[in-house]
Parts: structure tokens; C-alpha cells; sequence
């Protein structure tokens, strides 16, 4: 599905990731890989890739630093390389942004928060405008869109999360003249790196037990990355401004309840 194809996986940290598992399904899907991680994890990053594809580059790259990200997107274009798609993998609250009490935090970590969850979006879009071919490329993102509602954690993510909805959409808007495909994948919540940092998980997960009418496992990325595939692929390449939810049902479930409807 992806065979010829040139694809960008950006924030691979852990072998646990939805980046990592991206990279392996993509590899597994014909396509060629470049990776990049935040500079602090590119050795860690280094070590887990090359333990799937010794041949997959991966970059230090802080999507939150213009000047960086400037100066990666210039050597890549010098030499010849171009993306056909890429993930957008990148996202961080600090503790504060994600429990208590959702009117005190500080606007410092709130910015940060918004800074790395959205901005760096449109940063790699920018970022891509200027290496994708010309017939065009698709950019993906990571959402997670959990029935509309309010939960008792995730406080500032979630806002973020929203907020990257609308960022994806403004982004398939100016991106669609020139073939730039947007998405986003809401996936179920999983036994991440990123969810170890999230207080009282467990309220997610409990709640998917209850509600997804299909066996959700918060261990297996796979049902994620293959749909992210899905729209990094040609097959998808009449889909942009969307939001595929790969989460066992959940969302579905979850809306229909809230709409009285007494499923779910």
C-alpha cells in the first residue's frame, strides 16, 4: 500500500509508541522510512529503530524550535529528499496542565502544552510544503476524541486536542490547492510512554471496558498505525479535514448515549 512511498514519522520515543509501531507498519507496507525524535530520546529513539530496520534514519529534531526545524527541512531538501507523507506524533502537557484544577494552571505550562500539541502541526505542514512532490502528500495527526466530554483528567490535553481538530482542518483548507492531505486518527487510550504521564489513566481505560463494543486492547498499537498508513496511502487520497476514529466504537457509543438514545 505504501510501496514507492517516502514516509516522515516524527516523535518515535519508545518501542511502545503509536510512532514506533507506525514505523514498523509502514516499513512492513513497502514504504521508506525516515524517523525523527525530540534530541533528548534520539538515542533511545536510534535503538528502537534500529532493532525494527537498521536502514531508518532518525533525526534529532525539536518540532517546537523554528530555527531548527528550518535548518533539518533546507539539508533535507539540498539533498534530494522528499516526503509522500508523514505522522505527526508530537504532543506534551506538563503535570500540572493535565489534573486539579483546570482554571489555575499556570499559562506557562498551558502555552507549553499548546505549543507542542498543535503549533508544531502547522510546523510540519510548513515543513512539508516545502519537500512533498508536486503531485502532492498527506500529513496525519494523533487525536484523541473521547465522546465530546469533559473528563475528570486530561484537563489542558484534552483542550489541546481540540484545538489540533481545528488546526488539521485549517491546514486541509490552505494545504488542498497544492495535494497536502490533512487527518487526524482519535485512537483509544493506550499504554504509552505519554500515558504514564497522565494521572489516574485508569479512568480511560475502565471506561472503554464499559462502553467500546469491541474488544479494546491498550497494549496493541497496531489497529492505530495501520489506519494511519491507511491515510498516508494513495487509497485515502480523496480524504482530508476527517477524523478517523480507530477506538474500538467508543466514540460512537459514548454520542449515542449522550444523544439519550440508551445505547451504550
Amino acid at each position: 500500500m505504501l510501496k514507492g512511498k517516502s514516509i516522515l514519522i516524527t516523535g518515535v520515543a519508545t518501542e511502545d509508541s503509536i510512532a514506533t509501531a507506525t514505523v514498523r507498519a509502514a516499513l512492513e507496507l513497502g514504504a521508506t522510512v525516515r524517523a525523527t525524535a525530540f534530541p533528548r530520546d534520539a538515542e533511545a529513539a536510534r535503538e528502537v529503530i534500529a532493532a525494527i530496520d537498521g536502514s531508518v534514519e532518525v533525526d534529532a529534531l525539536d518540532l517546537t524550535d523554528p530555527e531548527a526545524v528550518a535548518h533539518w527541512t533546507t539539508t533535507r531538501a539540498e539533498e534530494g529528499w522528499h516526503v509522500d507523507g508523514a505522522l505527526h506524533a508530537v504532543a506534551f502537557a506538563p503535570k500540572a496542565a493535565l489534573e486539579g484544577d483546570f482554571m489555575s494552571v499556570p499559562h506557562g505550562d498551558v502555552e507549553l502544552a499548546f505549543r507542542t500539541s498543535v503549533w508544531t502541526y502547522a510546523v510540519l505542514a510548513r515543513s512539508m510544503r516545502q519537500l512533498m512532490p508536486q503531485k502532492g502528500a498527506s500529513l496525519v495527526g494523533l487525536d484523541f476524541d473521547a465522546g465530546g466530554r469533559a473528563w475528570p483528567v486530561y484537563n489542558w490535553m484534552g483542550t489541546c486536542k481540540a484545538a489540533l481538530r481545528e488546526a488539521s482542518r485549517y491546514v486541509a483548507r490552505d494545504g488542498g490547492p497544492i495535494g497536502l492531505r490533512s487527518n487526524l486518527v482519535a485512537a483509544g487510550p493506550l499504554l504509552t510512554r505519554a500515558a504514564s504521564g497522565i494521572p489516574r489513566f485508569d479512568v480511560l481505560t475502565s471506561a472503554w471496558e464499559r462502553t467500546a463494543p469491541l474488544e479494546w486492547d491498550a497494549n496493541d498499537a497496531s489497529p492505530v498505525a495501520e489506519t494511519v498508513c491507511f491515510l498516508l496511502s494513495d487509497h485515502a487520497r480523496a480524504i482530508s479535514g476527517e477524523v478517523l476514529h480507530v477506538d474500538g466504537g467508543f466514540n460512537a457509543m459514548a454520542t449515542a448515549k449522550a444523544e439519550g438514545s440508551g445505547i451504550g
